[in-house]
């Protein structure tokens, strides 16, 4: 019988649509024991060299913080129309199994049915798929967008920091060690910032 292949699909189903969410809802996620204690700016000589702590600096960045938000939004938006669909789903196959059982449709009646619920579960597939790499593009996009603004916003005040070079450190990154008397993390920070709060406050007048 395919009424149990059916159930067995829509339950599967349905613990892969929650398992993926979770993995992009929970996976990019860092808490505040992940970011490092800012320290106060310090006098610089480096000879044209400084680093910022790239991780520091994005997660202490308003404009991580307000389009992190976003995509969340979007993401639980998408998990609730995905777990809406696999729930119609699952009624239609418990209706299906009850109905076949029973013997209160006919052979053909049941094969409609069954073509039915086989058609729906491609449908959620199509859209789990598609919503998971919509979700995966955006956040990708989103990545590219602050690291731009960040490097727009040193490019632009190059003659402030008078630096040739800044370089951006990450845990596991080519940059093993690093004088701390050449990081510049906390006033990159406080600068972002300003202009982005600027910015946004413009904005919105």
């Amino acid at each position: 019988m395919k009424n149990v292949s059916l159930v067995l699909n829509g339950v599967l189903l349905v613990a892969v649509a929650v398992i993926y969410f979770l993995h992009f809802s929970g996976g990019s996620r860092k808490t505040k024991s992940d970011q490092e204690d800012l320290s106060l700016p310090v006098e610089v000589t480096s000879n044209g060299i400084a680093y910022v702590n790239i991780d520091s600096v994005i997660l202490n960045f308003t404009m991580y913080t307000d389009k992190r938000a976003e995509l969340t939004e979007k993401q639980q938006k998408s998990e609730n129309d995905l777990n809406s669909r696999a729930q119609a789903y699952e009624r239609g196959v418990k209706d299906y199994q009850d109905k076949a059982s029973k013997g209160l449709v006919t052979r053909a009646t049941a094969q409609q049915m069954e073509e039915s619920l086989m058609q729906q579960q491609q449908a959620l597939v199509d859209l789990r798929d598609r919503l998971g790499y919509e979700l995966m593009e955006e956040e990708q996009v989103m990545n590219r967008q602050i690291l731009d603004y960040i490097t727009t916003y040193l490019d632009s005040m190059k003659s402030e920091y008078n630096f040739q070079y800044i370089l951006g450190k990450t845990f596991g990154g080519p940059i093993l060690y690093s004088d701390q008397a050449l990081d510049i993390t906390a006033t990159v920070i406080q600068g972002i910032n300003n202009k982005y709060n600027t910015e946004k406050a413009e904005a919105v007048k």
